[in-house]
């Protein structure tokens, strides 16, 4: 199902008994981050927020704040338009194991997945309702690829947004200012002019200019890598809100060179609609709540940004980036400012990131056929922690699985791994621990390497640069150094089970 705006999702959660409405006057400064926090830490994730009145260093924003409304399965589900996640799942990983049809019935099978993928290429429109109100900004010095200045200031509103009056949150007591924390990035590659979409949090240093934390290893930092070899101002556009599937693929582990709008039509069924940028040549979509437009100019020293209360659990300190200078800003007439909060675990990004893995579970076993599950725990705040189980048919196919992981894509910053049996459900963290302690011994069955490391992580001796370590909690078998009988698991006979149900359940 595609949302035509953040706030038809907020309608549709509100329908659904999903949604709580805040209308007291609550500040952005720590208290929505008070209020959120609980409700994120309620069993299932608690309830979507909708604070209708938030304040502005007390001054009332037109905009409501909207908060965790992807941190539950249910709501993951609402906003790919599906009963359950794993239903969505299923249908792609259908569609990876597609092969030629050898008869009529596969045919339309086939036929049926390919109808779902028509929407999947986005389509440039000239027209869309994230333009309802223009606010240009002083027109930066010449430089390539930047319109006339004649045109710089059509379309100013009378009424203009600007940085210092959107419900920016402050989240925690010693981060080091505001910071827009469902920011959807998107980039260019100026050899290529391949589009990127990445979510990197956006610290505000004044009306007019921001921090672009976007860490070393990802695509728009290689993006702008180029850029400042090439000495060329680069174009930068931020949009919040839409479809709720946009801050999704933003975050998602698309393969290098995919575009995540293919990965938001997709899920949305429906084509992205993308609309070209005021004051640069990106394209953004056309119903995005609002559009932030800039460039960072390769010339300008690097700035401090920082500290924020990151999803780790404790603040990152500040750290040098460059500087995103603000050219416009657009919004829909109504918009809705959504945002979350990251800290210590469980949060909204736990349910985000799990449905990224489940989503992209066939990748892996395209890759990994032994693989059976995946779980990030909350505790191990996205990558820090993997518990995986395998259909194990060979001596050390366990440290096999390790050692592919870490070669995918953002699991290279995965300190953790736990390989476990197939019957073993990763997703409940007991059984997990349990079968670690009971089926390892400690020298034997670790392994310790070295690799890049979450320039977010406070751990490590030096930046992006740490170890990992790998547990083997699968039974042991011929050719893995275990000499002895492996002793079989406690479990009751099924017919004794059945017979004491039934007499539990006899009434007197």
């Amino acid at each position: 199902m595609a949302y035509d705006s953040y706030r038809d999702f907020i309608n549709a959660l509100d329908a659904a008994g999903e949604l709580i409405r805040i209308a007291q006057l609550v500040a952005t400064e720590l208290e929505i981050t008070e209020i959120a926090d609980r409700e994120m830490k309620k069993p299932g994730g608690g309830k979507a927020l909708l604070f209708e009145q938030p304040t502005v260093n007390g001054v009332v924003s037109p905009f409501p704040v909207a908060i965790n409304t992807l941190g539950s399965w249910k709501r993951m589900a609402m906003s790919m338009g599906a009963e359950t996640v794993d239903e969505v799942a299923n249908e792609l990983g259908a569609l990876m194991k597609a092969k030629p049809p050898t008869s009529l019935r596969e045919a339309m099978k086939l036929l049926s997945l390919a109808l779902d993928l028509r929407h999947a290429k986005p389509k440039t429109v000239k027209s869309g309702s994230c333009k309802d109100v223009i606010q240009k900004f002083d027109a930066p010095a010449s430089a390539k690829s930047w319109p006339p200045a004649p045109d710089w200031q059509k379309g100013t509103s009378l009424n203009p947004p600007t940085l210092a009056n959107l419900p920016i949150l402050k989240c925690w007591p010693l981060d080091g200012g505001r910071f827009i924390t469902l920011p959807c990035v998107v980039t260019r590659d100026p050899d290529t002019g391949e589009r990127n979409l990445g979510m990197y949090r956006i610290q505000i240093y004044d009306d007019k200019t921001t921090g672009m934390h976007w860490q070393l290893q990802k695509v728009a930092a290689r993006h702008g890598r180029r850029y400042y070899e090439r000495g060329e101002r680069m174009p930068v556009a931020i949009f919040i809100g839409g479809d709720p599937m946009f801050p999704f693929a933003a975050t998602a582990p698309m393969p290098d060179g995919l575009d995540e709008f293919l990965l938001a039509g997709y899920l949305r069924k429906k084509s992205v609609e993308m609309i070209k940028c005021e004051t640069n040549d990106l394209e953004v979509p056309a119903n995005a709540d609002f559009v932030i437009e800039g460039y960072i100019d390769p010339t300008e020293p690097l700035r401090d940004e920082g500290p924020f209360g990151d999803h780790t659990g404790y603040y990152t300190l500040p750290e040098p980036y460059p500087v995103f200078h603000i050219t416009a800003i657009t919004h829909r007439k109504d918009a809705v400012y959504p945002a979350t909060i990251v800290g210590i675990p469980p949060m909204e990004d736990f349910y985000i990131g799990g449905a990224s893995v489940k989503l992209f579970l066939p990748i892996f076993k395209m890759n990994f056929p032994e693989i059976v599950d995946i779980a990030l725990p909350a505790e191990g705040v996205f990558h820090n922690l993997v518990f995986v189980s395998i259909k194990k048919t060979y001596p050390m196919q366990a440290y096999k699985i390790m050692h592919g992981l870490w070669g995918m894509g953002q699991m290279m910053f995965t300190k953790f791994i736990v390989v476990v049996d197939a019957d073993v459900n990763v997703h409940n963290t007991s059984e997990v621990l349990f079968h670690l302690t009971a089926n390892t011994d400690p020298q034997r069955d670790s392994i310790f390497t070295k690799g890049p490391s979450d320039v977010l992580d406070h751990a490590t001796s030096e930046i992006a640069v740490g170890s990992k370590m790998g547990f083997d909690a699968t039974k042991k078998i011929p050719g893995e150094g275990f000499k002895r009988a492996w002793p079989p698991l406690i479990k009751m006979d099924e017919a004794v089970k059945a017979k004491v149900e039934s007499i539990l359940n006899t009434k007197v």
